[in-house]
């Protein structure tokens, strides 16, 4: 029988687990931030060790996010932001750029990178999705991140 490893339970390491949110959709991206944040705090992330830096909507996420990674001091990141469909495809493209610009940059980093994009198709969708009906992505997004660095920490010891 083999053994799981997890990052359910663990050391965190020292640092800051910078979030990078979008301004556009304020409401919504407000409300992922502060879920985040809680999350984060639950964890022993308090405000000093969880710089919350804005950029004006979600296609500067993966610019604000690769820089910030660069930083010693940074040892993950959440990204959180809002598309919602409108007439055009102008969505599709933003959100199939972002993901996979957050993706490349976290794989080849090797530093947790969370995806907070909610990629919607309606506002009612969005508000459902941060702090509605199906509860906070912003909570989700620094959880993912949470049980990296301890899934991190324990490879990086010897599995």
């Amino acid at each position: 029988m083999s053994t799981e490893i997890t990052g359910l339970e663990g050391n965190l390491p020292n640092g800051k687990v910078a979030i990078v949110a979008s301004r556009y959709n304020p409401a919504i991206c407000d409300s992922l931030v502060a879920a985040a944040l809680e999350t984060l705090a639950d964890a022993g992330y308090t405000a000093e060790r969880a710089p919350v830096i804005r950029v004006p909507g979600a296609w500067e996420l993966p610019t604000v996010v690769s820089q910030i990674i660069e930083k010693p001091e940074i040892v993950a990141a959440v990204a959180l932001g809002c598309v919602i469909r409108g007439e055009t495809t102008h969505d599709e493209h933003i959100n199939r750029a972002v993901s996979l610009s957050l993706m490349e940059m976290g794989t080849q980093n090797r530093i947790p990178i969370a995806f907070g994009l909610l990629t919607c198709n309606t506002l009612e969708q969005a508000i459902n999705r941060s702090g509605g009906t199906v509860g906070n992505k912003g909570h989700e997004a620094a959880g993912a991140v949470i049980e990296l660095l301890r899934l991190q920490e324990k490879i990086e010891t010897g599995i």
